[in-house]
């Protein structure tokens, strides 16, 4: 439970790292998702595709538009979320547990991320410009 959610680091793009081990689980913020609506399809890369730092991991597509899921560094990919298939909208009602997207290893070194304090803070600072 909440312990869980304390692990979570933040990049300003909206997605969440979990480290589970040396394996990293990749996910969009609930603010991202709120933003998307409701999700309609999650376009997610293989596993053994690789992907350099602020690339493009994966696309989530909506009503209204189309999210862009980026690598917090670079990574190679080794698990995807299969339940996406047929169920992408987990990703609305669960975006930071069930609904995450994909599992990688960072190939050169974890990314600098924000807690989840300094995300919510950065949310609010770009809310107000």
């Amino acid at each position: 439970g909440a312990r869980g959610f304390a692990d979570l680091r933040f990049a300003e793009t909206h997605e969440w790292v979990r480290m589970e081990g040396d394996v990293a689980v990749i996910g969009i913020s609930d603010f991202a998702q709120s933003e998307l609506g409701e999700i309609q399809y999650c376009d997610l890369p293989d596993e053994g595709a690789t992907f350099k730092a602020t690339e493009t991991v994966c696309t989530l597509e909506s009503v209204k538009a189309v999210g862009q899921v980026f690598a917090p560094a670079d990574c190679e990919v080794v698990a995807k979320n299969e339940l996406l298939d047929d169920e992408p909208t987990i990703v609305n009602n669960s975006p930071e547990e069930q609904g995450w997207l994909v599992k990688v290893k960072f190939t050169g070194g974890a990314p600098a991320l924000l807690e989840r304090a300094a995300y919510e803070k950065h949310l609010e600072d770009t809310k107000e410009e």
